[in-house]
């Protein structure tokens, strides 16, 4: 069960995510590689995961009853190891290691190089038929009534594959009421807009035709983050999505909205620019 959300906890959440987006734009600048947009957008669902929702031991990240957290759209790994980063998973320091030869913290993660990791990623489309395999084996391992829940990042763009879809089916045939998964609806991918290059909509009816119970909410307000997940935690006939919908480069205004940063990392001068901006929105 999710604990409440009182107002300090919330001011808590905030600063974090603020830190996570520093990092981020820090490993960037550092590495000269890498993806901005998603990673500022989801900054805010990656702190209320690994700060309030997610079931974790960092100084054991092996431990048998842990929730799991797969990364499908896995270009967006730079959230996921400044939040790991931030909890404990490894020193802040290392997160300026990013792309660089040898380093834990690979272009898209690499399981062999990072063990905390639960799954490698980089072909788009693969995360949710992961999850599916380790929830079927959960479900031998512990029954229908495991206390694991499988949490699945995907993006929009990733939307696209076809191999979604087909895991989609699958796990909605399985009722596998333990899979969380979250769609990141910040309609952008590297071509362009997702509905210029393939249009989604409407996205809801799609999930809930293959027996997916489903929730659309901000993906940058705590309240409906975690309000969303407890409610999919409570659904016991079937998967969930969560659709957040979310700004693409959220908290640095240059950056937000605009399709050419999904893939583009900040020079120093930018980068410096976006640091006193982030830095500036936690005094007001």
């Amino acid at each position: 069960m999710i604990q409440t959300l009182t107002d300090e906890k919330v001011a808590l959440l905030t600063q974090k995510a603020n830190a996570i987006r520093q990092s981020i734009i820090k490993m960037l600048v550092e590495a000269g590689s890498g993806h901005t947009a998603g990673p500022l957008g989801m900054a805010d669902i990656f702190t209320a995961l690994y700060f309030h929702i997610m079931h974790q031991d960092p100084q054991n990240p092996t431990w048998k009853n842990r929730d799991r957290f797969i990364l499908s759209n896995g270009h967006i790994c730079p959230v996921l190891y400044a939040a790991m980063a931030h909890a404990g998973y490894l020193k802040v320091e290392e997160l300026q290691t990013l792309r660089k030869f040898g380093t834990k913290l690979q272009g898209h993660p690499h399981r062999e190089y990072f063990p905390a990791l639960e799954t490698s990623s980089g072909p788009l489309g693969s995360g949710l038929s992961q999850a599916i395999g380790m929830a079927l084996a959960d479900r031998l391992d512990n029954g229908i009534k495991s206390p694991l829940f499988f949490y699945t990042m995907l993006g929009d763009g990733e939307l696209n594959e076809g191999q979604v879809w087909e895991a989609v089916l699958h796990a909605g045939k399985e009722k596998l009421r333990n899979i969380v998964a979250i769609v990141d609806r910040n309609n952008i991918q590297i071509d362009g807009y997702t509905e210029d290059v393939m249009p989604l909509e409407p996205l809801r009816d799609k999930w809930q035709a293959f027996n997916w119970h489903v929730q659309e909410i901000d993906g940058h307000n705590f309240h409906d983050i975690i309000a969303a997940v407890g409610e999919a935690q409570a659904v016991f006939d079937r998967p969930s999505v969560i659709i957040a919908h979310t700004t693409p480069g959220k908290g640095v205004k240059m950056f937000e909205n605009d399709y050419k940063w999904h893939g583009m990392p900040p020079n120093k001068e930018q980068g410096e620019m976006a640091l006193q901006e982030l830095r500036k929105s936690l005094s007001e």
